[in-house]
């Protein structure tokens, strides 16, 4: 038995398409897993999909909708054939803004898609996994759940909340056979993290200067972390934080 294997599991990545929720699901595929792959951008979802081949699904589907995460959720198990095994709460936005220059509704925008999003696909998905006794969910977090980054105050808050949100999870329903797992990347090369560089030399030197392994991470890192804890491997583990990080939260 191969205790990594993701074989007979269906996945659900927001923010699927690109960057890590790509990244993920291109591990979670070579796996084993059936993966969902869900976002905004039409366009974006297809060339994924065409990419993973056979074990791909699309689906366009906004999760700052939150009255419509049911839905979402059923039109998924239904492309995908099964139902959903793993959620993997990724979707995000990013703001890079001082704190005295962010406005109340740019603050509720990143927690709309961050928090109350993946709250509510969260809840959609729980009832079936409660009564297959069979579930992983998994939060994207970030460097910025750990420790305090300049500029980001938004994105630091909806991320600490998901530490908050990982832990109550795990203790309310890991004795019904669904563990709650996080992963907290350090400076990823993705399309996001290039946006939040892009221009600022002395901050990407900073970073580079501040990871014992001096480079940044690839989306697959962070992949193989996430079928490890979606997988029988880490069946005794749940209501962690995994940084994959290069050594950025210990370092000096």
């Amino acid at each position: 038995m191969n205790v990594f294997s993701l074989s007979g599991e269906t996945a659900l990545i927001t923010g699927g398409g690109s960057g890590l929720g790509f990244g993920m699901a291109k591990c979670f595929v070579e796996a084993g897993a059936h993966v969902v792959l869900v976002g905004r951008r039409i366009d974006e979802l297809k060339k994924a999909v065409s990419e993973l081949g056979s074990l791909a699904t699309g689906v366009a589907h906004d999760i700052t909708e939150t009255e419509r995460a049911a839905e979402l959720i059923q039109t998924a198990e239904k492309a995908a054939g099964n139902p959903i095994s793993i959620l993997v709460n990724n979707a995000g936005i990013h703001l890079k803004k001082l704190a005295l220059e962010t406005s109340t509704e740019e603050f509720q925008s990143v927690l709309q898609t961050h928090v109350l999003g993946a709250h509510a696909l969260t809840r959609a998905v729980l009832p079936g996994m409660i009564q297959r006794k069979h579930g992983n969910i998994l939060f994207t977090a970030s460097m910025a759940s750990l420790f305090g980054i300049p500029q980001v105050i938004a994105y630091s808050a909806a991320k600490s909340a998901y530490l908050g949100m990982v832990r109550t999870l795990a203790t309310e329903i890991s004795s019904q056979g669904i563990r709650v797992n996080a992963i907290a990347p350090g400076w990823i090369e993705t399309p996001m993290s290039q946006k939040a560089l892009n221009g600022d030399k002395a901050r990407a030197a900073k970073i580079l200067s501040r990871t014992p392994m001096a480079t940044l991470g690839a989306p697959s890192d962070v992949g193989w972390a996430a079928v490890y804890l979606c997988s029988p491997a880490a069946k005794f583990v749940t209501g962690v934080v995994l940084p994959v990080d290069g050594g950025v939260s210990i370092g000096f």
